[in-house]
């Protein structure tokens, strides 16, 4: 249910099928997921607000509801990584390597060895 239709194989696209029969409210969210996924891929940060009111109004969905009421709360800035190009993506490299040499040193040095080993990293 995850993965774009068109990467399933035969057999996978018949067992997704037949799950979705089997349960209508998983059907129904598979659709919304769908959709969130699309506005990811495409950029379309624009159809948000629709989004987020149709999964707010189906009342068989309580879960996805709640995130959907989640995003509405930060609306601006969840429209703006759906439709810009920009990323964080580097700064979160550098924080995951902070982190990582941090817990390397975890009760053996102070900050300065710290900042030498930030500094000298590769």
């Amino acid at each position: 249910m995850m993965s774009h239709p068109d990467r399933l194989d035969a057999n996978a696209r018949i067992r997704l099928k037949e799950v979705l029969a089997r349960c209508p409210e998983l059907e129904i969210a598979a659709g919304f997921v769908r959709g969130f996924a699309t506005m990811m891929t495409n950029r379309e940060g624009h159809l948000l607000d629709e989004w987020i009111t149709t999964v707010t109004a189906t009342e068989s969905l309580p879960h996805l509801a709640n995130f959907a009421s989640g995003l509405r709360r930060d609306l601006a800035a969840v429209t703006a990584g759906l439709t810009l190009p920009h990323s964080s993506g580097p700064v979160e490299g550098t924080v995951n390597k902070i982190k990582f040499l941090k817990r390397q040193m975890f009760g053996r040095a102070n900050l300065d060895l710290l900042r030498i080993r930030v500094l000298h990293h590769r």
